[in-house]
């Protein structure tokens, strides 16, 4: 991490957490499993099954991590920017789900040298 720049600011953070989801497999597991971890989340508060909250971080992290090692093969930011990181997973969750994404990737690329 000697080299790599150190961010203290969320928006700051994004274009780079873009840059590290550039392949669309990978972007595509995210957003299914942000999309589980949204699901679960409801369905344990309608039901009060509180036992599947533990099912969250499995959802989430599985088809993240697995993008990133078998497909984008890099590190996921969450080792190093765990917040930014969540946070970064539901923007671009939003901005799958909104039709920006494409936007956001090439505004990404051009800020991060």
């Amino acid at each position: 991490m000697a080299n790599e720049k150190m961010y203290t600011s969320f928006w700051d953070f994004y274009p780079y957490y873009l840059t590290e989801h550039s392949d669309l497999t990978n972007r595509s597991l995210h957003f299914i499993g942000t999309a589980g971890v949204l699901m679960i989340l409801g369905v344990a508060v309608v039901l009060q099954k509180w036992w599947m909250l533990a099912l969250v971080p499995v959802c989430g992290y599985g088809f993240a991590w697995f993008g990133h090692y078998f497909i984008e093969k890099n590190k996921p930011a969450t080792f190093t920017y765990p917040l930014y990181s969540l946070g970064s997973d539901f923007v671009m969750f939003w901005h799958i789900l909104t039709g920006q994404i494409g936007k956001k990737m090439e505004e990404a690329k051009k800020t991060i040298v």
